[in-house]
């Protein structure tokens, strides 16, 4: 059987090991959960993830340091957000395997229906 990929170098695996270290932090899954909307500021982001600028700051500095995010500044304001498409498929397929590991019928599929969608129950 033929490998489907080629072999990773030992730089790409030891990226991947450190990426890996930095999503083992809550704070962190959910900085870049809430960036999969978008480019944020950090005060909006802070407030996303209930902690102080400051310290989500430290969290995004480090995410930053291993290429999950990137910044653009404008004026006296940093805003943050995900850095490729992949990053943001990492964190949305980490975060809907624990879905599956909870039980139950998971939201992600969940079939999102429109209200004008909904057909009105019978004699109404």
């Amino acid at each position: 059987m033929q490998p489907r990929r080629s072999t990773p170098d030992d730089d790409q695996v030891v990226l991947a090991v450190e990426v890996f270290r930095m999503l083992s932090d809550p704070t962190r899954v959910r900085l870049l959960w809430a960036l999969l909307d978008g480019e944020t500021p950090v005060g909006r982001l802070a407030e996303a993830v209930g902690k102080s600028p400051a310290g989500v700051s430290q969290h995004l500095a480090k995410l930053r340091m291993v290429r999950l995010v990137s910044t653009r500044r404008q004026g006296n304001q940093i805003f943050y957000r995900i850095e490729n498409s992949h990053v943001g498929q990492l964190v949305e397929d980490a975060i809907y395997h624990a879905e599956h590991s909870t039980g139950g019928f998971p939201e992600h599929h969940q079939p999102a229906v429109a209200s004008s969608q909904i057909e009105p129950a019978a004699g109404t």
